[in-house]
């Protein structure tokens, strides 16, 4: 999606320019050159790198125990867009990195591939991963982003890629990842307790929950909510289903109501995370910043 701001002028079919960088939306048209393929590419904050789909991996001659003794190997591998074209590649293994998520650490190859616009690609590394379930087959990082361009999911404010947020509802400020590439905001919250609730988590709309959320301090608090609705959460790892309560949530003094989904982030460095249904229509995400 294209937003022109003031003086900003088109740039191309993907972004436009702020000052001196381009804004882009929370997906755009991408073409990596050594694919010959165009992806449909989630533009992602919350990803240190830029993320290919990749399948049926082979170290040329062999791989070793150890993933970074690989590190310098040539490695082919295949991709696919999400219209189903298909390439066969190979490109020497630059590193390797290794990314939390909620459930756990997973270590991925990296190689360096050519992205961006088709004609202005840029050469940027690229970890490689089973995407297949994914709607984005190509998800673009901070690696790729920063200093050249603002993520725009509006026209407003300008945001870093993590922030001090308040919850009022818990008196407590968190440590925020801001996430483009999450449609909803994320809690950390154990100790689950549903009023009268059954096994069934549709038929719990509307009960109360109460929940223990603690922010990167070790400041915990326990908080009691209504079920608003339950949302169906979808990542590398599969699939899950989560409680959505609405909380108070923004920069002290500017809190406004949004819905949020619980879940346990007990081993991720940020325990709230911020999608694009509070940034929507707020702010601008700025990853130099």
């Amino acid at each position: 999606m294209v937003k022109i701001i003031g003086f900003c002028i088109l740039f191309m079919t993907t972004a436009a320019w702020a000052g001196d960088k381009a804004i882009i939306g929370p997906t755009a048209h991408m073409f990596v050159t050594e694919t010959g393929l165009n992806f449909e590419a989630r533009i992602d904050t919350g990803a240190g790198n830029t993320s290919l789909h990749a399948y049926d991996l082979e170290v040329e001659g062999g791989s070793a125990k150890k993933m970074k003794d690989n590190v310098g190997k040539m490695l082919m591998f295949t991709t696919e867009n999400a219209a189903g074209e298909k390439k066969r590649l190979k490109g020497k293994i630059v590193k390797t990195s290794t990314v939390s998520n909620s459930q756990g650490r997973e270590t991925r190859y990296m190689v360096e591939l050519h992205v961006g616009d088709k004609g202005f690609e840029r050469k940027v590394k690229v970890n490689l991963r089973d995407r297949s379930h994914m709607d984005y087959k190509l998800l673009i990082g901070r690696n790729w982003l920063k200093g050249k361009y603002i993520v725009d999911v509006s026209d407003k404010k300008l945001i870093g890629p993590v922030a001090p947020i308040s919850i009022v509802e818990t008196g407590l400020m968190f440590k925020t990842r801001i996430d483009t590439g999450a449609v909803e905001n994320s809690l950390h919250a154990v100790d689950l307790h549903v009023e009268g609730g059954v096994d069934d988590m549709e038929k719990n709309l509307g009960k109360i929950l109460s929940f223990t959320t603690e922010n990167e301090k070790g400041e915990a608090k326990r908080v009691h909510a209504m079920i608003v609705e339950t949302s169906l959460i979808r990542n590398a790892q599969g699939s899950e289903v989560r409680y959505m309560v609405e909380l108070t949530i923004g920069e002290k003094g500017q809190e406004y109501k949004v819905k949020v989904n619980l879940r346990d982030r007990s081993k991720m460095s940020n325990k709230l995370l911020i999608g694009r249904n509070w940034l929507q229509g707020h702010y601008l995400v700025d990853v130099s910043i």
